[in-house]
């Protein structure tokens, strides 16, 4: 129990027994004075009455207010919850649209890597020709090459007597 309860309690029960000490004096009978006329009755139990009717006054009054603060929390959590409903749908939508945008960008990515990939081979395919073609006029121009070679050398071997060639001169020219 709180604090405030334990002293309600205790209060009241510090009440009770000031009136069951004093019984006899609350219940004795005086003059009341209501304004317009004069009655006779205990004064002590139509205090005690009064101070009954404020405690009950003030007990709805604390009821209600307690029920009014539950009503508003109830509301206000319902609010809540549904803005953090809200919120968790538009965090749902942005990784939905940023998931869209990711997937754009990669699809991007592929086909610009296979046009990339298609423009490689194509190059390579026009290099290796051009490269081809290169060594086949290598290898025509050195067979033409050698062909000239063969064909000097036949000339000066036809021209030369057969047998050995003798060198006389070995000293080198500078």
């Amino acid at each position: 129990m709180r604090n405030r309860t334990i002293l309600m309690i205790i209060f009241f029960i510090l009440v009770a027994a000031f009136v069951a000490l004093n019984w006899a004096e609350l219940s004795r009978p005086t003059a009341l004075n209501l304004g317009m006329s004069e009655v006779q009755g205990p004064l002590g139990l139509v205090m005690l009455g009064i101070l009954g009717l404020a405690v009950i006054l003030f007990l709805v009054y604390a009821v209600t207010l307690q029920t009014a603060s539950l009503l508003e929390a109830r509301n206000h959590t319902k609010e809540l919850n549904a803005q953090r409903d809200l919120a968790n749908k538009a965090e749902v939508s942005r990784f939905t649209e940023l998931r869209g945008v990711i997937d754009q960008i990669e699809s991007d990515s592929r086909t610009r890597q296979n046009e990339l990939k298609q423009w490689f081979e194509q190059r390579m395919a026009t290099l290796q020709q051009e490269m081809g073609s290169k060594i086949d006029n290598s290898g025509n121009t050195l067979a033409a090459y050698m062909g000239e070679l063969e064909d000097r050398f036949e000339g000066r071997s036809s021209a030369r007597p057969a047998g050995p060639r003798t060198i006389d001169d070995v000293t080198p020219r500078g």
